[in-house]
């Protein structure tokens, strides 16, 4: 890009941009690795397998010029539940409203059918500005990477979809994620900040931390349960009767599952995984609200919740 004077007029009055941003793509594209990279902070839950991500988390990039607010979609799948067709709504609605679109294609692995499934539906929303973000490219040497970039010029080529821009990143690495937040900013409109400095997140708390029991809750047992994990913070109060420089906040959370025979691989062993879940989730939510946490867990059984819509309200989606 050619460097350019600005104006006096502009430098006199720096242009201030702020807007929304959300990244799509196939389940486990690194939507959610990436949005955690450009925030600095782990805001979006990054399990090792698709259709994790449950809510719109939205990280938010502070720079002094601009406001980049991430909004981090669930994946765009070909729906088989109530909960499916419902991810879908939202995915579509969140399209409709952002500034710019991201499309997340991994560098390691060939467009297939799930990725043109997207790029059709993208190709449908004509005024958003498009960037195709390539990730994992620490995975692939620079003669796959260069083929991946041809495709998907190609792709764009093929369905009418003028990407803004390609740029090829790895979140892991930390490669290209600032070039990557310059060139989405100039996309997004001109106005003040959306959110107060220091806001890295508009998740309510306990959100974010039935994502982060849900994500520890997951390791480990993926293949047998993918998501048939939902999990609810019933209530966070801090204990009485501590003193003002030792404070303990008490969280109560329900990990809930579809089926009584799933009960034994969430708790493990004389409840040793059960215990795992707490210790790992619980270090990720003192990080998260820099106080001491006493977290009590436990597993219930919600028959079918996925495809029964009362009990979808009822834990949240």
């Amino acid at each position: 890009m050619s460097a350019r004077t600005p104006s006096s007029e502009e430098s006199a009055e720096a242009v201030h941009r702020a807007g929304f941003a959300c990244f799509v793509g196939r389940p486990n594209a690194g939507k959610s690795t990436l949005t955690n990279a450009l925030v600095g902070q782990k805001v979006a839950i990054t399990a090792n397998q698709p259709q994790t991500t449950r809510h719109t988390v939205r990280g938010i990039v502070h720079r002094p010029d601009a406001q980049l607010i991430l909004v981090d979609t669930p994946g765009l799948h070909k729906p088989r539940t109530l909960l499916g067709e419902r991810l879908n709504d939202v995915v579509r609605t969140t399209w409709a409203e952002v500034d710019v679109i991201g499309f997340c294609l991994p560098a390691n692995e060939k467009i297939g059918p799930g990725d043109r499934f997207i790029a059709k539906e993208l190709a449908g929303i004509r005024k958003t500005p498009k960037v195709a973000i390539v990730t994992k490219t620490d995975l692939v040497d620079s003669k796959a990477l260069a083929e991946q970039l041809i495709a998907i010029d190609q792709l764009g080529k093929e369905l009418g979809i003028e990407w803004a821009e390609i740029v090829p990143v790895s979140a892991t690495a930390g490669k290209q994620v600032d070039l990557l937040a310059d060139l989405l900013i100039p996309l997004l409109p001109e106005g003040p900040a959306l959110y107060p400095e220091g806001d890295l997140t508009d998740e309510p708390e306990q959100v974010m931390i039935a994502e982060l029991i849900r994500e520890a809750a997951l390791e480990g047992v993926r293949d047998e349960l993918p998501h048939s994990i939902a999990v609810v913070v019933e209530e966070m109060l801090p204990r009485e009767d501590r003193p003002a420089d030792k404070p303990l906040l008490d969280i109560h959370a329900n990990v809930f599952i579809e089926r009584p025979s799933q009960k034994g691989i969430i708790i493990g062993p004389k409840g040793k995984r059960l215990k795992e879940v707490g210790i790992k989730s619980r270090k990720h939510i003192e990080a998260l609200l820099g106080t001491p946490v006493f977290l009590d867990l436990h597993v219930k059984v919600a028959k079918d919740w996925q495809r029964d819509p009362k009990q979808l309200r009822r834990l949240g989606f």
